[in-house]
């Protein structure tokens, strides 16, 4: 701005501000706006219109008194400031830009308020790495460098960057303390922990930014790859003496009989032998030894009621692992132990889309047969139901495909109806009381 603006001067009389917002000058206040907003509000430079049209031209020379004839035309914007403010309009360029709308935006002063935020960002967070000593530490410098390039700090606004990172500093502090600073206990609580460097015991839970910010920080102590999945997450948690939360999440059992001779092996083969269901918790899964017969044939259910049937009637010689829903931690934990004891695995869900994208995965990671889950089984209990009148639930959603029949989700398209579970729970019951039954098509599932 070539000075301050006079606040007492009136806007412009209706005339002018007719002639301002003629349609022939709306390329101009266009790149008058975009060029005042690079230079800082300062009315610097010159701009060109090109391909200049008769409207605009006749528009042009009234507006700086002298023929614009060409089909282009440069005006300097120091020019034309001096113009409006001896005109009618009585102002400058950036007070007349104001007027008409919108706000003009210092994009200068905005970028280096940026700037100056992100300066100040990592300035704190340097005298944090000095203040709990962690600077001390081999890694913490390459933890730091890696989480400015990343930028996903920079995406946050300043003081919930500062928050994280400093919050991020005090936890890996306290996991690595200098030679000068207080003891810590050998064992941390993740709530814990947690609780002690952001004052909420969820301030580390899984998919916090704070939560990937220090695992990232202990792998490079550890000189280990970043977790890349929930187990891998609490196993690096477990590397720094930080015990997660594993009791609050279980997995639903029935009939598993492990071979070993502890306690907990024998508890299991006896609630087995009384037909009782078992939830178990990640704690448990640890200190238990899963031997099993080799090939043992574990069934794998989507939802509780399965499970609830199978202990009501007193059947089923293999076990049964329920998902309940989609396949937590708990429940892969405990797939993969029997996987690693060299059992096979059959898998049925429900006949939706995302029950269809459940045992997808499944059969990647276990190379899980389908257990009645073919387009035969679909079409027989549709069928049914109908016969039965059972309501119909619409079939919803984006289409899966079933990637171990090609025939099945064809099949649920064209006849739009979502079966749970629950309609196939006579034939499951059948086949865990029998081992695996005959598919209505005929075919072994």
């Amino acid at each position: 701005m070539t000075g301050p603006e006079r606040a007492d001067v009136r806007p412009p009389d209706a005339d002018a501000l007719a002639f301002l917002t003629r349609p022939g000058l709306a390329r101009l206040w266009t790149a008058v706006r975009t060029r005042l907003e690079r230079n800082g509000l300062r009315p610097a430079g010159a701009i060109r219109l090109d391909q200049l049209d008769a409207r605009e031209r006749e528009a042009l020379s009234l507006l700086l008194a002298r023929p614009v004839t060409g089909l282009t035309v440069t005006m300097r914007l120091t020019d034309l400031d001096t113009r409006l403010r001896a005109s009618a309009v009585g102002r400058g360029l950036v007070a007349m830009l104001e007027e008409l709308g919108p706000p003009l935006t210092d994009r200068r002063a905005v970028r280096d308020a940026a700037a100056a935020e992100r300066a100040h960002v990592w300035s704190t967070a340097r005298s944090e790495l000095e203040a709990t000593l962690l600077s001390a530490q081999p890694w913490a410098a390459q933890w730091l460098e890696e989480i400015r390039r990343g930028g996903t700090l920079a995406r946050q606004d300043s003081h919930t960057a500062i928050t994280v990172i400093t919050q991020a500093i005090q936890t890996l502090g306290a996991l690595f303390p200098g030679t000068n600073q207080p003891p810590t206990p050998a064992t941390w609580g993740r709530g814990e922990l947690a609780t002690r460097t952001t004052g909420s015991a969820h301030g580390l839970d899984d998919g916090t930014l704070l939560s990937r910010l220090v695992l990232r920080g202990i792998a490079l102590a550890r000189g280990v790859e970043s977790p890349a999945d929930a187990p891998a997450r609490r196993a690096l948690w477990r590397m720094a003496s930080v015990t997660p939360d594993e009791v609050s999440s279980t997995v639903l059992t029935y009939g598993l009989r492990p071979t070993g001779g502890t306690w907990r092996e024998r508890a299991l083969r006896e609630r087995a032998d009384h037909h009782m269901e078992t939830h178990l918790t990640l704690r448990e899964l640890r200190a238990l030894r899963l031997e099993v017969p080799p090939r043992t044939r574990v069934h794998v259910c989507e939802n509780p009621r399965v499970v609830e049937a199978a202990a009501d009637t007193g059947g089923g010689t293999e076990p049964l692992i329920c998902t309940s829903g989609s396949a937590t931690t708990v429940v892969l934990t405990l797939l993969d132990a029997l996987a690693a004891a060299g059992c096979t695995f059959a898998y049925h869900g429900d006949f939706d889309w995302p029950g269809i994208a459940l045992a997808n995965r499944i059969r990647h990671r276990y190379a899980a047969e389908p257990w009645r889950m073919r387009a035969a089984d679909y079409e027989y209990l549709a069928t049914r139901a109908q016969l039965h009148g059972t309501p119909q639930i619409p079939l919803t959603g984006t289409p899966t495909d079933a990637e171990w029949d090609p025939e099945l989700t064809p099949t649920m398209a064209a006849l739009g109806i979502a079966l749970h579970e629950e309609a196939a729970l006579d034939l499951l019951l059948e086949d865990l009381g029998t081992s695996v039954g005959t598919h209505p098509s005929g075919d072994s599932p």
